[in-house]
């Protein structure tokens, strides 16, 4: 005599612990859903609050996968093999969420579909609030060549700005993140960070990208639980070279007025 499913009767089909699977998914959920989700977002710059460590500044305001796919909990032997959402709602902070799973479960592919909501925190995360109280740690001053300056002060800091933008975007986001304000001088620009590892990383793949010369130089600032603390200016001088305009076939770019 074959086996048959307990719940509808219906013999050879695949069973477990005599439930054929179909009937299986009828009482189980096979993805369900974190109680109480919450996503906790910096106002200012957009990052995440995960765990104890913010991530992903800049990201845009509307939530995406990898904001929500921690919420999701399969079932022991479902695998997620593709997610898609849809955000509803125009509440700052309260987003209504429809999704649709793509699931492996023994063997079948099957769609699953959840509905929930997802409160929004708004904090803003440490670098912002540093930034905002004119808070750094390190310094990355962007310079010319040493010796005479060739031109006026406004072609070398639209040169240094030039070199230094062509570069930045390639540069690991957790550098740039640490990047707080800048400030234009006659003699450059002096770029402020909130810390002072990730300056040096910057400052030392920028000496690489852009050919340049680099010094480092400490200050003590103050104590902290006893202890010493410095911040550290870093010196980046650019070759001439790198502060030639980009001059664009059967163009001819003309020269800037002296300042005066």
């Amino acid at each position: 005599m074959s086996e048959f499913c307990v719940v509808c009767g219906r013999t050879g089909v695949p069973l477990e612990e005599g439930v054929c699977t179909d009937c299986f998914v009828k009482s189980h959920a096979l993805v369900s859903v974190k109680a109480h989700p919450k996503v906790v977002i910096c106002p200012e710059c957009g990052a995440r609050k995960t765990g104890e460590s913010w991530e992903g500044a800049g990201s845009p305001a509307l939530l995406s996968k990898e904001d929500l796919l921690p919420f999701l909990l399969p079932l022991d032997g479902v695998a997620i093999r593709r997610v898609e959402f849809e955000e509803g709602g125009t509440s700052r902070l309260l987003r209504e969420l429809s999704g649709t799973i793509a699931v492996r479960f023994r063997g079948e592919e099957r769609q699953v579909r959840v509905k929930f909501e997802v409160r929004i925190e708004h904090h803003t995360c440490p670098a912002c609030s540093r930034r905002s109280g004119g808070f750094y740690t390190s310094v990355i001053q962007l310079r010319g060549p040493e010796g005479r300056r060739r031109g006026n002060s406004r072609d070398l800091r639209e040169g240094l700005r030039r070199a230094w933008d062509a570069v930045l975007p390639e540069a690991r986001a957790e550098w740039r993140s640490a990047l707080s304000w800048f400030e234009p001088l006659k003699e450059g620009w002096d770029f402020y960070l909130t810390d002072t590892d990730a300056a040096k990383s910057l400052a030392r793949w920028m000496r690489l990208r852009l050919g340049a010369k680099l010094s480092e130089s400490p200050s003590l600032w103050g104590r902290k639980d006893g202890r010493e603390v410095y911040r550290v200016t870093f010196c980046l001088r650019l070759p001439a070279s790198r502060l030639e305009p980009e001059v664009r076939p059967g163009l001819v770019v003309a020269p800037e007025p002296s300042e005066t």
